[in-house]
């Protein structure tokens, strides 16, 4: 059984058939399609601590190889180029397919961080970025004595 969204108050006069459009805008514009006709970029959480700025990004599958990172005008771009040969040999002719992945993230640095100070790790499946505060930018925390 297939279920078809309808919507009539959303009536198309211009059409002959008023329902066909309905039909096929339910079909292409549900999230099952949209989801997997999009390109993926990895989810990233981003936190601060008090020296540091923290970069998290879930992509796993890859290798550290597969990641460059760059620095240009206080934005931080991750961008991955992977190329996935897959070959089947069968009776006298080879099949091969090729895959292509890539995508880019960028992030605007804050001012108050440390361009020169920047590490990263690949590491269980998640690309952790450390990005250092400059000193003038770090909280000062001290205990006031009461007199």
């Amino acid at each position: 059984m297939t279920l078809v969204k309808f919507n009539p108050a959303k009536q198309n006069n211009s059409s002959l058939l008023p329902g066909f459009n309905d039909v096929f805008d339910s079909i292409f514009n549900d999230t099952f399609f949209n989801d997997r006709m999009t390109s993926r970029v990895p989810a990233a959480n981003v936190s601060e601590s008090e020296d540091h700025y923290h970069v998290e990004l879930a992509a796993p599958g890859l290798k550290k190889e597969d990641f460059k990172l760059n620095l240009e005008r206080n934005v931080l771009n991750i961008s991955v180029e992977q190329q996935n040969e897959n070959s089947n040999t069968q009776k006298n002719y080879s099949k091969r397919e090729y895959s292509y992945s890539s995508w880019v993230r960028s992030f605007t640095l804050p001012e108050s961080a440390d361009a020169e100070q920047i590490e990263a790790a690949y590491t269980d499946g998640v690309l952790k970025i450390d990005i250092a505060k400059r000193e003038e930018a770090k909280v000062i925390r001290r205990q006031i004595d009461i007199k």
